[in-house]
Protein backbone atom coordinates (compact mmCIF):
# COMPACT_ATOMS: atom_id res chain seq x y z
CA UNK A 1 0.00 0.00 0.00
CA UNK A 2 1.16 3.34 -0.75
CA UNK A 3 0.13 4.73 2.84
CA UNK A 4 -2.52 7.19 1.45
CA UNK A 5 -5.16 4.82 0.95
CA UNK A 6 -7.45 5.58 3.99
CA UNK A 7 -7.78 8.55 3.04
CA UNK A 8 -9.78 8.05 -0.42
CA UNK A 9 -11.50 5.14 1.62
CA UNK A 10 -12.70 7.55 4.65
CA UNK A 11 -13.82 10.12 1.99
CA UNK A 12 -15.94 7.13 0.61
CA UNK A 13 -17.13 6.33 4.16
CA UNK A 14 -18.05 10.11 5.53
CA UNK A 15 -19.95 10.92 2.18
CA UNK A 16 -21.87 8.19 1.90
CA UNK A 17 -20.20 6.38 -1.37
CA UNK A 18 -20.08 2.83 -0.39
CA UNK A 19 -21.66 1.47 -3.51
CA UNK A 20 -20.48 0.80 -7.17
CA UNK A 21 -19.98 4.31 -8.67
CA UNK A 22 -19.10 7.61 -7.10
CA UNK A 23 -16.49 10.43 -7.12
CA UNK A 24 -13.34 8.35 -6.51
CA UNK A 25 -14.82 6.48 -9.20
CA UNK A 26 -14.93 9.40 -11.72
CA UNK A 27 -11.78 10.92 -10.45
CA UNK A 28 -9.69 7.26 -10.92
CA UNK A 29 -11.08 7.10 -14.42
CA UNK A 30 -9.51 10.83 -15.32
CA UNK A 31 -6.87 10.16 -13.78
CA UNK A 32 -5.80 7.30 -15.89
CA UNK A 33 -6.88 8.51 -18.84
CA UNK A 34 -4.62 11.40 -18.05
CA UNK A 35 -1.63 9.66 -17.58
CA UNK A 36 -2.02 7.26 -20.48
CA UNK A 37 -3.22 9.71 -22.85
CA UNK A 38 -6.19 8.88 -23.80
CA UNK A 39 -9.47 10.61 -24.23
CA UNK A 40 -11.48 7.90 -21.59
CA UNK A 41 -11.52 5.11 -19.17
CA UNK A 42 -14.04 3.11 -17.68
CA UNK A 43 -13.28 1.37 -14.25
CA UNK A 44 -14.34 -1.98 -13.93
CA UNK A 45 -14.41 -4.91 -11.84
CA UNK A 46 -11.29 -6.86 -13.85
CA UNK A 47 -8.91 -6.62 -16.68
CA UNK A 48 -10.73 -9.93 -17.41
CA UNK A 49 -14.54 -7.49 -17.68
CA UNK A 50 -12.84 -5.10 -19.97
CA UNK A 51 -11.44 -7.37 -22.37
CA UNK A 52 -14.95 -9.32 -22.26
CA UNK A 53 -16.68 -5.62 -23.02
CA UNK A 54 -14.17 -4.66 -25.57
CA UNK A 55 -15.22 -7.64 -27.51
CA UNK A 56 -18.72 -6.77 -27.03
CA UNK A 57 -17.73 -3.71 -28.27
CA UNK A 58 -16.82 -4.81 -31.12
CA UNK A 59 -19.54 -7.11 -31.64
CA UNK A 60 -17.64 -10.37 -31.43
CA UNK A 61 -20.31 -13.11 -31.65
CA UNK A 62 -20.94 -16.80 -32.26
CA UNK A 63 -18.73 -18.19 -34.46
CA UNK A 64 -16.66 -15.05 -35.16
CA UNK A 65 -12.78 -15.90 -34.67
CA UNK A 66 -10.20 -13.84 -32.65
CA UNK A 67 -6.43 -13.96 -32.91
CA UNK A 68 -4.98 -14.02 -29.41
CA UNK A 69 -1.66 -14.42 -28.24
CA UNK A 70 -0.79 -18.00 -26.62
CA UNK A 71 1.59 -17.20 -23.80
CA UNK A 72 -0.14 -15.31 -21.37
CA UNK A 73 -2.70 -15.99 -18.46
CA UNK A 74 -6.31 -17.83 -19.50
CA UNK A 75 -8.05 -14.40 -18.73
CA UNK A 76 -6.64 -13.25 -21.95
CA UNK A 77 -8.69 -15.74 -23.95
CA UNK A 78 -11.70 -16.58 -21.48
CA UNK A 79 -14.04 -13.60 -22.67
CA UNK A 80 -13.54 -15.00 -26.37
CA UNK A 81 -15.51 -18.23 -25.37
CA UNK A 82 -18.12 -15.75 -23.53
CA UNK A 83 -18.71 -14.26 -26.50
CA UNK A 84 -19.03 -17.65 -28.51
CA UNK A 85 -16.16 -17.14 -30.74
CA UNK A 86 -13.26 -19.43 -31.53
CA UNK A 87 -10.01 -18.14 -30.52
CA UNK A 88 -6.79 -18.55 -32.99
CA UNK A 89 -3.47 -18.31 -30.98
CA UNK A 90 -0.39 -16.69 -32.05
CA UNK A 91 3.34 -17.76 -31.15
CA UNK A 92 5.09 -15.61 -29.43
CA UNK A 93 9.04 -14.16 -30.79
CA UNK A 94 12.47 -14.21 -29.05
CA UNK A 95 13.15 -10.48 -29.12
CA UNK A 96 9.72 -9.31 -26.71
CA UNK A 97 8.15 -12.50 -25.68
CA UNK A 98 5.09 -11.28 -26.80
CA UNK A 99 3.06 -11.88 -30.14
CA UNK A 100 5.01 -12.73 -32.96
CA UNK A 101 4.29 -10.79 -36.33
CA UNK A 102 5.34 -13.40 -38.40
CA UNK A 103 3.05 -15.75 -37.04
CA UNK A 104 0.01 -13.11 -37.15
CA UNK A 105 0.91 -12.51 -40.60
CA UNK A 106 0.78 -16.13 -41.80
CA UNK A 107 -2.66 -16.41 -39.46
CA UNK A 108 -4.08 -13.40 -41.67
CA UNK A 109 -2.67 -14.84 -44.48
CA UNK A 110 -4.89 -18.13 -44.46
CA UNK A 111 -7.79 -16.68 -42.97
CA UNK A 112 -7.85 -14.00 -45.89
CA UNK A 113 -7.87 -17.10 -48.06
CA UNK A 114 -10.93 -18.31 -46.89
CA UNK A 115 -12.71 -15.45 -46.78
CA UNK A 116 -12.77 -15.41 -42.66
CA UNK A 117 -10.45 -12.74 -41.23
CA UNK A 118 -10.87 -12.47 -37.32
CA UNK A 119 -12.87 -9.86 -35.74
CA UNK A 120 -10.40 -8.83 -33.39
CA UNK A 121 -6.92 -9.32 -32.51
CA UNK A 122 -5.78 -9.43 -28.80
CA UNK A 123 -1.84 -8.74 -28.24
CA UNK A 124 -0.43 -9.00 -24.67
CA UNK A 125 2.08 -7.27 -23.26
CA UNK A 126 3.92 -9.88 -21.29
CA UNK A 127 5.12 -9.28 -17.65
CA UNK A 128 5.28 -5.30 -18.80
CA UNK A 129 7.36 -6.11 -22.03
CA UNK A 130 5.52 -4.53 -24.98
CA UNK A 131 4.91 -6.19 -27.80
CA UNK A 132 6.51 -5.28 -31.37
CA UNK A 133 3.31 -2.47 -31.65
CA UNK A 134 4.46 -1.38 -35.14
CA UNK A 135 4.56 -4.53 -36.80
CA UNK A 136 1.71 -5.34 -35.24
CA UNK A 137 -0.90 -2.24 -35.56
CA UNK A 138 0.74 -2.17 -39.48
CA UNK A 139 -0.45 -5.80 -40.01
CA UNK A 140 -4.14 -5.22 -38.20
CA UNK A 141 -4.74 -1.72 -39.84
CA UNK A 142 -3.93 -3.64 -43.60
CA UNK A 143 -6.38 -6.44 -42.55
CA UNK A 144 -8.68 -3.86 -41.16
CA UNK A 145 -9.31 -5.54 -37.88
CA UNK A 146 -9.02 -3.91 -34.80
CA UNK A 147 -6.56 -4.19 -32.28
CA UNK A 148 -7.27 -4.77 -28.38
CA UNK A 149 -3.85 -4.40 -26.27
CA UNK A 150 -4.20 -6.49 -23.14
CA UNK A 151 -1.73 -4.33 -21.27
CA UNK A 152 -2.98 -5.73 -18.20
CA UNK A 153 0.58 -6.93 -16.59
CA UNK A 154 2.04 -3.37 -18.51
CA UNK A 155 0.61 -0.13 -16.79
CA UNK A 156 3.77 2.32 -16.75
CA UNK A 157 5.82 0.75 -19.43
CA UNK A 158 6.00 2.45 -22.85
CA UNK A 159 6.93 1.92 -26.30
CA UNK A 160 8.36 4.05 -28.30
CA UNK A 161 7.34 6.72 -26.09
CA UNK A 162 3.82 5.98 -25.95
CA UNK A 163 2.21 4.47 -22.89
CA UNK A 164 1.55 0.76 -23.02
CA UNK A 165 -2.23 -0.17 -23.44
CA UNK A 166 -2.84 2.68 -26.05
CA UNK A 167 -1.98 1.24 -29.43
CA UNK A 168 -5.16 -0.54 -30.34
CA UNK A 169 -8.94 0.34 -30.62
CA UNK A 170 -9.24 -0.68 -26.88
CA UNK A 171 -6.73 -0.83 -24.19
CA UNK A 172 -7.05 -2.92 -21.06
CA UNK A 173 -5.52 -2.94 -17.23
CA UNK A 174 -5.75 -4.93 -14.15
CA UNK A 175 -5.50 -3.68 -10.50
CA UNK A 176 -5.62 -7.51 -9.52
CA UNK A 177 -3.48 -8.06 -5.92
CA UNK A 178 -0.54 -8.95 -8.24
CA UNK A 179 -0.46 -6.28 -10.72
CA UNK A 180 1.81 -3.39 -10.19
CA UNK A 181 -0.70 -1.07 -8.69
CA UNK A 182 -3.80 -2.73 -7.13
CA UNK A 183 -7.60 -1.96 -6.15
CA UNK A 184 -7.40 -5.84 -4.60
CA UNK A 185 -9.63 -6.60 -7.96
CA UNK A 186 -10.50 -4.15 -10.83
CA UNK A 187 -9.80 -3.22 -13.85
CA UNK A 188 -9.99 -0.01 -16.42
CA UNK A 189 -10.93 -0.31 -20.29
CA UNK A 190 -9.55 2.57 -22.03
CA UNK A 191 -9.95 4.11 -25.31
CA UNK A 192 -10.05 7.55 -27.83
CA UNK A 193 -13.49 6.16 -28.61
CA UNK A 194 -15.69 8.05 -26.24
CA UNK A 195 -18.98 6.88 -28.05
CA UNK A 196 -17.99 3.48 -27.57
CA UNK A 197 -16.70 3.85 -23.67
CA UNK A 198 -20.10 5.26 -22.78
CA UNK A 199 -21.29 2.18 -24.50
CA UNK A 200 -19.37 0.33 -22.41
CA UNK A 201 -20.45 2.27 -18.89
CA UNK A 202 -24.04 1.26 -20.15
CA UNK A 203 -23.27 -2.60 -20.61
CA UNK A 204 -21.49 -2.48 -17.58
CA UNK A 205 -24.46 -1.47 -15.38
CA UNK A 206 -26.97 -3.99 -16.48
CA UNK A 207 -27.86 -1.80 -19.49
CA UNK A 208 -30.45 -0.61 -17.86
CA UNK A 209 -32.58 1.77 -20.06
CA UNK A 210 -33.35 5.37 -19.18
CA UNK A 211 -36.90 4.68 -17.70
CA UNK A 212 -38.26 5.26 -14.54
CA UNK A 213 -38.97 1.37 -14.11
CA UNK A 214 -35.81 -1.40 -14.49
CA UNK A 215 -36.13 -1.99 -18.23
CA UNK A 216 -33.82 -3.75 -20.31
CA UNK A 217 -33.32 -4.37 -24.19
CA UNK A 218 -29.57 -5.39 -24.29
CA UNK A 219 -27.50 -7.84 -22.34
CA UNK A 220 -26.04 -6.16 -19.35
CA UNK A 221 -23.47 -7.02 -16.87
CA UNK A 222 -22.62 -6.12 -13.53
CA UNK A 223 -18.93 -5.13 -14.08
CA UNK A 224 -18.29 -1.68 -12.53
CA UNK A 225 -15.83 -0.61 -9.73
CA UNK A 226 -16.74 -0.01 -6.34
CA UNK A 227 -16.58 3.61 -5.14
CA UNK A 228 -13.84 2.32 -2.02
CA UNK A 229 -11.71 0.51 -4.69
CA UNK A 230 -11.40 3.87 -6.97
CA UNK A 231 -10.31 5.05 -3.90
CA UNK A 232 -7.74 2.91 -3.46
CA UNK A 233 -6.66 2.88 -6.63
CA UNK A 234 -5.88 6.88 -7.07
CA UNK A 235 -3.76 6.18 -4.28
CA UNK A 236 -2.25 3.91 -6.26
CA UNK A 237 -1.67 5.95 -9.01
CA UNK A 238 0.21 8.20 -7.47
CA UNK A 239 2.70 5.91 -6.74
CA UNK A 240 3.34 4.13 -9.88
CA UNK A 241 6.57 5.68 -11.42
CA UNK A 242 7.76 4.43 -8.00
CA UNK A 243 6.85 1.08 -8.32
CA UNK A 244 8.20 0.88 -12.20
CA UNK A 245 11.42 2.04 -10.50
CA UNK A 246 11.68 -0.62 -7.86
CA UNK A 247 11.04 -3.30 -10.17
CA UNK A 248 13.54 -2.48 -12.65
CA UNK A 249 15.91 -2.17 -9.87
CA UNK A 250 15.03 -5.56 -8.60
CA UNK A 251 15.60 -6.77 -12.16
CA UNK A 252 18.27 -5.29 -12.41
CA UNK A 253 19.81 -6.60 -9.08
CA UNK A 254 18.88 -10.40 -10.70
CA UNK A 255 20.66 -9.48 -13.85
CA UNK A 256 24.33 -7.81 -12.17
CA UNK A 257 24.38 -11.03 -9.65
CA UNK A 258 23.27 -14.32 -11.73
CA UNK A 259 23.29 -13.28 -15.61
CA UNK A 260 27.22 -14.50 -15.82
CA UNK A 261 26.01 -18.47 -15.09
CA UNK A 262 25.77 -20.74 -17.50
CA UNK A 263 22.60 -20.83 -19.22
CA UNK A 264 20.36 -18.28 -17.89
CA UNK A 265 19.43 -15.63 -20.19
CA UNK A 266 17.05 -13.05 -19.03
CA UNK A 267 13.85 -11.75 -20.46
CA UNK A 268 15.17 -8.99 -23.18
CA UNK A 269 13.70 -5.33 -23.02
CA UNK A 270 13.03 -4.19 -26.49
CA UNK A 271 15.65 -1.11 -28.36
CA UNK A 272 13.05 1.91 -28.04
CA UNK A 273 10.66 0.08 -25.02
CA UNK A 274 10.74 0.65 -21.10
CA UNK A 275 9.23 -2.25 -19.15
CA UNK A 276 7.89 -1.76 -15.92
CA UNK A 277 9.72 -5.20 -15.19
CA UNK A 278 6.43 -6.48 -13.62
CA UNK A 279 8.36 -9.83 -12.89
CA UNK A 280 11.38 -10.49 -13.66
CA UNK A 281 11.77 -13.92 -15.80
CA UNK A 282 15.02 -16.00 -17.69
CA UNK A 283 15.32 -18.79 -19.28
CA UNK A 284 17.61 -21.96 -18.19
CA UNK A 285 19.37 -23.93 -20.76
CA UNK A 286 19.44 -27.34 -18.59
CA UNK A 287 22.62 -28.71 -20.20
CA UNK A 288 24.63 -25.47 -19.63
CA UNK A 289 23.58 -24.43 -16.48
CA UNK A 290 23.22 -28.11 -15.25
CA UNK A 291 19.72 -27.41 -13.34
CA UNK A 292 16.37 -27.49 -14.68
CA UNK A 293 13.49 -24.95 -14.04
CA UNK A 294 11.95 -27.36 -11.36
CA UNK A 295 14.81 -28.36 -9.50
CA UNK A 296 15.72 -24.66 -8.69
CA UNK A 297 11.88 -23.83 -8.14
CA UNK A 298 12.15 -26.54 -5.69
CA UNK A 299 15.65 -25.85 -4.10
CA UNK A 300 13.71 -22.53 -3.78
CA UNK A 301 10.73 -23.53 -2.31
CA UNK A 302 12.78 -25.15 0.69
CA UNK A 303 13.73 -21.92 1.67
CA UNK A 304 10.10 -20.93 1.62
CA UNK A 305 10.81 -19.03 -1.83
CA UNK A 306 8.13 -18.96 -3.90
CA UNK A 307 9.13 -18.80 -8.22
CA UNK A 308 7.12 -20.56 -10.91
CA UNK A 309 7.16 -21.45 -14.14
CA UNK A 310 6.26 -18.76 -17.20
CA UNK A 311 2.66 -18.88 -18.11
CA UNK A 312 1.56 -22.21 -19.77
CA UNK A 313 0.52 -21.28 -23.29
CA UNK A 314 -3.43 -21.47 -24.16
CA UNK A 315 -2.99 -23.87 -27.10
CA UNK A 316 -1.42 -26.08 -24.33
CA UNK A 317 -4.06 -25.42 -22.24
CA UNK A 318 -7.16 -28.42 -21.96
CA UNK A 319 -9.69 -25.74 -22.09
CA UNK A 320 -8.42 -24.90 -25.21
CA UNK A 321 -7.58 -28.61 -26.89
CA UNK A 322 -7.91 -28.86 -30.97
CA UNK A 323 -7.65 -24.83 -31.33
CA UNK A 324 -5.49 -23.21 -34.55
CA UNK A 325 -2.12 -22.41 -33.63
CA UNK A 326 0.21 -20.78 -35.32
CA UNK A 327 3.84 -21.11 -34.78
CA UNK A 328 6.60 -18.34 -35.05
CA UNK A 329 8.12 -20.33 -37.79
CA UNK A 330 8.62 -23.62 -38.83
CA UNK A 331 11.70 -24.62 -36.82
CA UNK A 332 10.68 -22.76 -33.78
CA UNK A 333 8.10 -23.05 -31.56
CA UNK A 334 8.90 -20.27 -29.31
CA UNK A 335 6.07 -19.68 -26.88
CA UNK A 336 6.85 -23.83 -25.76
CA UNK A 337 10.24 -23.09 -25.41
CA UNK A 338 9.78 -20.23 -23.30
CA UNK A 339 7.38 -22.49 -21.16
CA UNK A 340 9.94 -25.18 -20.70
CA UNK A 341 12.77 -23.14 -19.68
CA UNK A 342 11.48 -20.03 -18.09
CA UNK A 343 10.89 -19.07 -14.21
CA UNK A 344 9.39 -16.21 -12.79
CA UNK A 345 11.70 -14.89 -9.75
CA UNK A 346 10.20 -13.21 -6.60
CA UNK A 347 9.61 -9.50 -7.62
CA UNK A 348 7.58 -7.52 -5.70
CA UNK A 349 7.82 -3.70 -5.67
CA UNK A 350 8.57 -3.93 -1.54
CA UNK A 351 11.16 -6.81 -2.00
CA UNK A 352 14.17 -6.23 0.62
CA UNK A 353 17.03 -6.45 -0.45
CA UNK A 354 18.74 -9.11 1.92
CA UNK A 355 15.25 -11.27 0.92
CA UNK A 356 16.64 -10.97 -2.91
CA UNK A 357 20.15 -11.53 -1.74
CA UNK A 358 18.48 -14.88 0.05
CA UNK A 359 16.90 -15.94 -3.62
CA UNK A 360 20.44 -15.17 -5.68
CA UNK A 361 22.40 -16.94 -3.02
CA UNK A 362 20.48 -20.09 -3.37
CA UNK A 363 20.34 -19.83 -7.31
CA UNK A 364 24.28 -19.43 -6.84
CA UNK A 365 24.55 -22.52 -4.81
CA UNK A 366 22.19 -24.81 -7.15
CA UNK A 367 23.82 -24.18 -10.08
CA UNK A 368 27.60 -24.62 -8.38
CA UNK A 369 26.22 -28.10 -6.79
CA UNK A 370 25.07 -29.15 -10.26
CA UNK A 371 27.39 -27.57 -12.45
Amino acid sequence: MSGEEQKYIREAFDTNWIAPLGPNVDAFEKEIATYVGVNEAVALSSGTAAIHLALSLLEVTKGDKVFCSSLTFVASANPILYQGAEPVFIDSEPDTWNMSPQALEKAFIDAALTGALPKAVIVVNLYGQSAKMDEIVSLCRAYQVPMIEDAAESLGSSYKGKPSGTFGEFGIYSFNGNKIITTSGGGMLVSNNFEALQKARFLATQARDQAIHYQHSVLGYNYRMSNILAGVGRSQLAVLHERVESRRRVFENYVRELADLPGFKFMPELEGTRSNRWLTALTINKKEAGVSVQSLIDSLSELNIEARPVWKPLHLQPLFKGVTYYKHDEAENVSETLFFTGICLPSGSNLKEEDQMRVIDCIKKSVKLKV
